[in-house]
Formats: structure tokens, C-alpha cells, sequence
């Protein structure tokens, strides 16, 4: 169990929603809720599935089924559980396979405006809403990601998302409301879907097998997803304006061999198990200088603080200790 900080504290006694609460950052945002006292409203798409998610991270909350593409229930579901604090962490296409435009824009654009629309009818003067945004909105951009930089995405998930958080603003300043899109990098922890770095890492050490990689020259800003939970719940308490943007991550660019590197190291993976080079770069990969998290800095007083290979030792700790319990 997370240790509840006293920012989590201040979420006690209020009504907050989650919604992809059963996703891989979701939960926990949904775990540092439950961990602190707050009985959320936990929205997802399956509620059996969601419920054996929440039993393995020993989250606690009201789980709701909703169609997130069924506009006036997403709407209803908002009046009737009257949130001042909504976490929005659904999403579509971040997946390879996720290609449907029409689910891209029903979930990552209208559901953003639906969110807006129904949390302005409940007419709470001080809500506030969290949408996570993500990097693939800066696309072809060059240089230092600033939160001004000219957004090119190249990919339907990047263009979709952008749209998401252009409708955001769009909403909060047409409605007077207080919301802020958080763009998310290179997550990485437990709960990452498989064939994603580290959970393939974390499979060729436990068959032996081996591992085609990329030549790994890539730079990403790799953020351990606590970090990332605990981030969002501090946006969720500061003084957000009407759909601002802010980087959150942690300002400091690594190459993926060399995070490679770092989790072979952890999970005493053999070198010649490993064949860098083998997989040729995608063509639409983001090649870009370091991120900006002064606006994160500045606003909050704070950056993600976990280092690659304390998170990645985490990582091996949080799956460890529920191989345990469940065996």
C-alpha cells in the first residue's frame, strides 16, 4: 500500500471521479485515492475486470460501468455523482492496434466535451478537471517541448489527443471552468500492457529467451507512472486555469539502451540474450531535445522525483510481492 501524503489528504470529504480508472495509470491515481480515504467513483469499462485489477492493488472505491461513447450517460453519471475533482485518464490509440478513427475521436475529443458539458450542468463553482494528454501531440516538433511549442502530431492517437485538449480549453473558457491537460511521456511500472519495454524485459528474464530490440538510440523522458499519479493529484489541487497545458515529466532525456541497460542489470539478464539493432526504428517515432517541466516546476513546487533504476526496482518489488500473495 502507497502511504497517503497530506496533498492526498486534501481529497478527503470531496467527490472525485476516475474514469479509466482500471487503465494502467488509472489505477493508480484510483490507489492513491483509496490510500488516502477517498471513496471515488471508479469508471470503467468492464466492471469484472476492473474489479480484479482493483483486488490486486488493493484499491477500494465505487466501481461504475459506463459506455464512454454514450454521450448523455457519461453526462447523467456526471450530475448524479456531482465530482469537484474529475481525473480523466481514458483514452484510445495509444495501442498499435487501435485504429478506428471514429473510437479515437468519440473517446479522445468528444468524451473531453462531454466531460466539460456535464460537470458545468452540476454547477459546482470549484470543480476542476484532469485530462492526460500525451507527447505524441508534439509529433514532429524539434527541440526543447515547451508547452507552446507548435504541436505536428504524426500518429491518430497524437492528432485526436491534440484535438482533446484544444476542445478542453475551448470548454473550460467558454464555460468558466478550471481544467489543465497533463502531457505524459515514456510511463513505465507495473500494471504496463505486455510487448511494451519493460514488461517484454521483464518476460525474456523469466523464459530466457531473447529479445529483438531497436539500435535503442532513441531519447525518451522515461517517468515512473507513481510519480505520474502523484503528480496528477497534485495538479488536481492547485490553481489550475481554463484548460491550460502542462509537461509532466521529469525533464531529463535517456536513451533507451540505456534504460535497457539499467533493467538487464536489474533482472540479471544475460547480454547475448539481447539483439540490438534487430527491429529497424518506426518512422514515425518522436525524435526531440529534452522536455520543458518548468511550467510543472513553477506551478507545483516539484518534479518526479524517481530515478530509472529505483523505479525500475520498484517495478520488480510491486511484482514480486504480489507473486507472493496470490501464490
Amino acid at each position: 500500500m502507497i502511504a497517503a501524503t497530506k496533498l492526498d489528504t486534501r481529497y478527503v470529504g470531496k467527490h472525485v471521479m476516475v474514469l479509466g480508472a482500471a487503465g494502467f495509470i488509472g489505477r493508480w491515481v484510483a490507489l492513491k485515492l483509496s490510500d488516502a480515504g477517498v471513496r471515488a467513483a471508479l469508471v470503467v469499462r468492464r466492471a469484472s475486470a476492473a474489479r480484479s485489477v482493483f483486488k490486486q492493488y488493493g484499491v477500494e472505491g465505487d466501481i461504475v460501468e459506463q459506455d464512454l461513447r454514450d454521450s448523455e450517460g457519461v453526462r447523467r453519471l456526471l450530475r448524479e455523482t456531482r465530482p469537484v475533482v474529475v481525473f480523466n485518464l481514458a483514452g484510445y490509440g495509444v495501442d498499435p492496434s487501435e485504429k478506428s478513427p471514429d473510437m479515437a475521436r468519440d473517446i479522445n475529443v468528444r468524451l473531453v466535451q462531454d466531460i466539460a458539458r456535464g460537470i458545468a450542468e452540476t454547477q459546482a463553482a470549484d470543480a476542476v478537471i484532469i485530462h492526460v494528454g500525451t507527447a505524441q501531440e508534439y509529433g514532429a516538433a524539434r527541440g526543447n517541448l515547451e508547452e507552446t511549442t507548435p504541436a505536428q502530431p504524426t500518429t491518430l492517437y497524437g492528432r485526436t489527443k491534440l484535438a482533446g485538449t484544444a476542445a478542453l480549453k475551448q470548454e473550460c473558457q467558454t464555460l468558466g471552468l478550471r481544467g489543465v491537460t497533463a502531457r505524459l511521456f515514456t510511463v513505465y511500472g507495473p500494471g504496463e500492457h505486455d510487448g511494451r519495454l519493460l514488461p517484454s524485459l521483464c518476460e525474456a528474464a523469466r523464459t530466457g529467451s531473447s529479445l529483438n530490440l531497436t539500435a535503442g538510440q532513441q531519447q525518451r523522458d522515461f517517468t515512473y507512472v507513481e510519480d505520474v499519479a502523484d503528480g496528477l493529484m497534485r495538479l488536481g489541487q492547485s490553481d489550475v486555469a481554463h484548460g491550460e497545458i502542462v509537461n509532466l515529466a521529469t525533464g531529463v532525456l535517456t536513451p533507451v539502451k540505456m534504460f535497457v541497460t539499467a533493467a538487464t542489470r536489474a533482472l540479471k539478464i544475460p547480454q547475448d540474450v539481447l539483439h540490438f539493432g534487430a527491429v529497424p526504428t518506426r518512422a514515425d517515432e518522436m525524435s526531440h531535445e529534452s522536455v520543458s517541466v518548468e511550467q510543472l516546476r513553477s506551478r507545483l513546487a516539484w518534479v518526479p522525483p524517481t530515478t530509472i533504476e529505483d523505479g525500475i526496482r520498484r517495478t520488480l518489488d510491486f511484482y514480486l510481492s504480489h507473486q507472493t500473495t496470490e501464490s
